[in-house]
């Protein structure tokens, strides 16, 4: 089923169930109820579930990239320990590196395959998994929606610091850092912007939310932003996150992809909109090489 095809009321629906602890069922049985024109809701519902393994674009077996899973240690974080999906470039390194962080579901196939493509381009990666504490992502998005939002969230974000200052540290790592997230992770590396200060050598969220404009003057790292253009919920925020980097001269640049919605750059499900989420990428493998 195309993008298209799937009634607008279908995807707000979808939204919702992504970002609250509503159940599949529950968003199945709203999904029936919805009368629609060209099909069934419950179909188009369905349709919208993401399916990984066709999604994958980078294999693990490639020889290219060198993934494994690392334990680090976590201080102060939800329990003191953390794991996360390390990719490294075929070749000796040292290379910059790129943060990866999922979101508000745990380390999926899809925030995986995104490590793995960064590793293609050269970039020592890592995709952090804020579930680590709790047995890790549990094989389901309902089920790790629901674990990551049991989790304190700024014990969560410490882990997802701690995660950072792991990677540029590392010994393959060139000392050169940046970071991009989506959703979730899109407002930690929003958020990293402030806390990290120089030791943030380029950040790339998508769709995030703003941090406090108050700490906006504390961000020293070039940005590379992104947005979908109907997403209303992360968007509330853009227009005074724009104005607060303007007003204090801060290195940035903000797109809104025309026609897209929350989640363009997921290929897991028919949100992906693959002519901008290959924009997105593009501009922001240019801007992680013009930085690190």
């Amino acid at each position: 089923m195309t993008e298209e095809s799937i009634d607008p009321r279908v995807y707000d629906l979808y939204d919702e169930y992504c970002h609250t602890q509503m159940t599949r069922r529950a968003f199945f049985t709203r999904a029936s109820a919805l009368a629609v024109a060209g099909g069934s809701a419950l179909v188009m519902a369905e349709a919208l579930l993401p399916r990984y393994t066709e999604a994958q674009t980078i294999s693990f077996t490639d020889d290219r990239i060198k993934p494994r899973y690392v334990e680090y240690d976590s201080p102060a974080g939800s329990s003191g320990k953390m794991r996360g999906y390390l990719v490294t470039p075929a070749g000796k390194g040292p290379f910059p590196a790129v943060l990866v962080v999922h979101e508000n579901r745990g380390l999926n196939p899809y925030i995986e395959d995104v490590a793995r493509r960064f590793a293609v381009e050269g970039f020592l990666s890592l995709a952090p998994d804020g579930l680590a504490p709790l047995g890790g992502y549990p094989g389901n998005d309902d089920d790790g929606k629901v674990m990551q939002k049991s989790l304190d969230k700024d014990k969560l974000f410490t882990d997802m610091l701690n995660s950072a200052i792991f990677l540029k540290n590392h010994e393959l790592s060139n000392g050169k850092f940046g970071a991009t997230g989506f959703c979730y992770g899109g407002g930690v590396v929003n958020n990293l912007a402030i806390i990290m200060g120089v030791d943030l050598n380029a950040g790339a969220p998508f769709y995030g939310v703003a941090p406090a404009l108050e700490k906006v003057p504390e961000i020293k790292a070039p940005l590379l932003i992104h947005y979908a253009e109907d997403d209303p919920r992360v968007n509330a925020s853009r227009e005074g996150y724009r104005e607060a980097l303007k007003a204090n001269s801060k290195n940035f640049v903000m797109y809104t992809y025309e026609g897209t919605r929350h989640g363009f750059h997921n290929n897991s499900t028919p949100r992906y909109d693959e002519t901008q989420a290959e924009l997105a990428w593009q501009r922001t493998v240019s801007f992680f090489k013009q930085y690190l």
